[in-house]
């Protein structure tokens, strides 16, 4: 089974005067959960991981937008990265797809998945990018929508995976970090599309969350 970097339920995370924070956003932290630095580590790793279970055919990278985009850049140019300095090489193209499950910080009943055409990853090895799952409610329908499309193999990264009740038990094949019940922002995660310009993963102070309420 597929294990990240555990941050226990007790862990408060770091002081955020320690770190640089964009001013517009200072009164809406509560603390810096995961700093940018460790992420880029783990994310590393997984790369490496990646390229050792999937690097003998072409890879189709999945990126599942918005929330993904950051953790995607970065796990390409890694993995790139041991493309170029490896004693192997592979191909790796990029598609995209949307997927809004959200609205504050509840799940909505509605999944609406928006992108390419699956179809033209019939027969590929797929590798689907995604910044955080939860219940996995959202990752099992895009999951379906692939399947129907027949690809060779799918495997999912995720860089966040969430403790909770909610959750009837899906785990990704790859983890970078797996969390308690909080609710983060930060490093391409948002909040009503505030924050994904704030390169540390954050706690949000609840105050932050009615002034940025739709």
């Amino acid at each position: 089974m597929a294990r990240g970097l555990q941050i226990r339920d007790e862990e408060s995370g770091y002081n955020k005067n320690l770190f640089c924070i964009p001013k517009h956003y200072e009164e809406d932290l509560e603390r810096v959960f995961i700093p940018h630095g460790l992420i880029l580590d783990r994310t590393e790793r997984l790369a490496r991981d990646i390229m050792q279970d999937m690097g003998s055919h072409h890879i189709v990278a999945l990126c599942v937008l918005k929330g993904g985009y950051k953790f995607f850049a970065d796990l390409l140019d890694r993995i790139k990265a041991l493309n170029q300095n490896g004693d192997k090489s592979v191909p790796i193209t990029v598609d995209f797809v949307r997927i809004k499950s959200y609205c504050n910080d509840l799940p909505t009943e509605e999944i609406s998945i928006v992108g390419e055409e699956l179809s033209t990853l019939s027969g590929k090895n797929v590798l689907v990018v995604e910044d955080i799952i939860e219940t996995g409610r959202t990752m099992k329908a895009l999951l379906s929508k692939l399947r129907d499309n027949e690809p060779k193999m799918v495997k999912v990264v995720s860089l966040l995976i969430k403790r909770t009740h909610r959750s009837p038990g899906y785990r990704p094949d790859y983890i970078g970090f797996e969390i308690p019940d909080k609710f983060v922002v930060g490093y391409a995660l948002d909040y009503n599309e505030y924050f994904r310009d704030l390169n540390h993963i954050c706690i949000l102070k609840e105050k932050a969350k009615e002034k940025y309420r739709i």
